[in-house]
């Protein structure tokens, strides 16, 4: 957001609440596409996050979709704000944070 002339330095659509899924579970349908991350609630929490363009590996070469490898724990992000790290999945493994919502 905000790096590039033709890119506003705001989120401008596709605004929704998150719904963070199991590492196991994670589905094509089920990515944010390269969202931001707003944390309504978070007391020392963590959010654990696959970050855009991650993919699996499959036989020991990449490929594939993403799972619980490719996926980085923050933690004690702080809440009422918007988590400055493009995402492609909110895993609910690590993810403590709440009232969570996806933008781009």
């Amino acid at each position: 957001m905000g790096q590039y002339a033709n890119q506003p330095d705001f989120i401008t659509n596709d605004i929704a609440t998150v719904t963070p899924v199991a590492a196991n579970a994670i589905t094509a349908a089920a990515s944010l596409h390269g969202a931001v991350i707003y944390v309504g609630t978070s007391s020392s929490a963590d959010l654990q996050v696959i970050p855009a363009g991650a993919v699996g590996i499959v036989n020991g070469k990449p490929g594939g979709l993403p799972g619980l490898a490719q996926a980085i724990t923050f933690k004690n992000v702080p809440q009422g704000e918007w988590f400055p790290v493009v995402v492609d999945y909110v895993l609910s493994n690590a993810t403590t944070a709440s009232d969570l919502i996806a933008g781009k």
